[in-house]
């Protein structure tokens, strides 16, 4: 990793959650107050304002296919392949009329202000090497699905960096299925590019997104709640080759 040329890139990016405050506290207050619907109202707010802010500090060309396939309220669960850290900034810009928080490493919750972001917005983390604890960080998940919060999840359970899709984790989508909400493919492809590609920050990278039609999960039987991963991870991977060039639209 080439450390000096990451720090000014470290500095804009925590500078970026300078804007976030001001939604901490209305989430808290709604929390409070047991209002879910302001608290996913400024939840919203607050991925939008922070995915569009790192778009526009990276200068990435995002491109977004398949909003319409986003139903009118949640909850959901997105499924996403996972390339890079930039995946999660790039989500929050291109679902940027949905609320949804991550599932995510529980080495992220230690990082300073990134991690609290996190779970302000809801976001669950997960220790793989526990599995104990990360069966009760599902079901804690599983709750905040039944309360009508969205989440997004990386079948994968690591960055792949640009190489190809690995296998998508079976059991990763008992959120979905436990509770019966749709699941939302989500192909990402070019993130990789912006830091994992050359180990340094880069500006200026395109990035493609698909938002894919939502599966329905409710009344599966445990067969095909199990090939779930399997199909969605078909879908991801269908939807990286026809991002290639030359492919057929």
């Amino acid at each position: 990793m080439n450390v000096a040329r990451n720090i000014i890139p470290a500095i804009m990016i925590y500078d970026s959650l300078k804007y976030l405050p001001a939604f901490n506290r209305e989430i808290t207050k709604a929390r409070a107050a047991g209002d879910r619907d302001k608290e996913r109202e400024f939840i919203l707010k607050s991925t939008d304002t922070w995915g569009s802010h790192m778009v526009k500090a990276l200068k990435v060309d995002l491109r977004v296919t398949g909003k319409g396939n986003l139903p009118e309220k949640g909850p959901v669960v997105f499924a996403a392949n996972h390339q890079g850290y930039a995946d999660i900034p790039m989500t929050c810009a291109a679902l940027n009329k949905f609320q949804f928080a991550f599932v995510a490493r529980d080495d992220l919750r230690r990082i300073p202000l990134y991690g609290k972001w996190m779970s302000q917005i809801r976001g669950i983390f997960i220790d793989r090497g526990d599995a104990r604890s990360s069966l009760k960080t599902i079901d804690e998940g599983i709750g905040l699905i039944e309360d009508g919060f969205s989440l997004l999840v990386f079948p994968e359970g690591t960055r792949s960096k640009g190489g190809p899709v690995a296998e998508f984790k079976k059991g990763s989508l008992r959120l979905a299925t436990k509770p019966g909400v749709p699941v939302i493919p989500v192909t990402i492809n070019g993130t990789y590019r912006i830091f994992e590609e050359f180990g340094y920050v880069r500006k200026g990278a395109r990035v493609d997104m698909a938002i894919h039609p939502p599966i329905e999960t409710k009344g599966l039987d445990r067969i095909a709640a199990g090939n779930l991963p399997a199909e969605i991870e078909r879908i991801v991977k269908e939807g990286i080759k026809m991002m290639e060039p030359g492919a057929a639209i």
